[in-house]
């Protein structure tokens, strides 16, 4: 995995293991930075990390009560990665219930270090691959990698250019498609097909959305769009 410009935010205050951590993950390619309590952590820019690496016992304010604020109040879903001294059952089913993504004891050698961030690091990009490639509206799923619709967990078929339109106008929440547009879009520029072709395949996927059709918009004199 290539690691160059992926950003690690260290919340530790043991300045040595801070300075063992930088230097090594440093080595590998990966962009650190320090903050020596959770209160300076809430001080920066957490949505711009790739991972955090996060001690649970710090105060005032913990490691645990750092997380939990992080992705309950502030909804950051950066991938977390705890290191403690506590590791009881206990200790590590609180770290997984506020949202870690591994738990890392006290003492630890910097290859299982290194391993573990290079996974939950990978594990991270395969999820963001996957929630791009589905597009989601209530219980609408539009998998653009297997080009299918879900509806209420039924897969509805759809035609190639019905999959198309559905696509476009997902991707571009409220903005208005005249038929020209669409055509351009979904057919491209060469083809020769009249606008009447668009307003078949909108009838058509009006009915297959079921009771979403009736979000399939048509804005009179402008075009089309999906009203979320």
């Amino acid at each position: 995995m290539d690691t160059r410009n992926k950003r690690i935010l260290i919340v530790d205050d043991e300045e040595d293991l801070c300075e063992i951590l930088q230097y090594n993950l440093g080595n590998d390619g990966y962009i650190t930075e320090v903050a020596h309590s959770a209160e300076e952590a809430l001080k920066l820019p957490l949505l711009s990390y790739d991972l955090i690496l996060l001690d649970v016992m710090m105060g005032p304010m913990s490691g645990f009560r750092l997380a939990d604020k992080v992705r309950k109040d502030m909804a950051v879903n950066v991938p977390i990665i705890f290191l403690t001294a506590k590791d009881t059952e206990n200790d590590i089913l609180t770290g997984f219930s506020l949202g870690a993504d591994d738990y890392i004891a006290k003492p630890f050698s910097i290859n299982e270090l290194t391993a573990r961030v290079k996974a939950v690091l990978k594990r991270a990009r395969s999820d963001r691959a996957k929630q791009a490639s589905m597009m989601k509206f209530g219980d609408i799923e539009l998998d653009t990698v297997r080009k299918r619709l879900i509806i209420n967990n039924e897969k509805i078929e759809l035609t190639k250019k019905e999959f198309e339109i559905l696509k476009l106008l997902l991707e571009n929440p409220t903005r208005v498609f005249s038929r020209d547009e669409i055509l351009t879009n979904v057919w491209g520029k060469d083809v020769i097909v009249t606008e009447r072709t668009v307003d078949v395949n909108i009838t058509r996927l009006r009915t297959k959305l079921g009771s979403y059709g009736q979000n399939l918009k048509n804005k009179t004199g402008y075009g089309y769009y999906f009203e979320f």
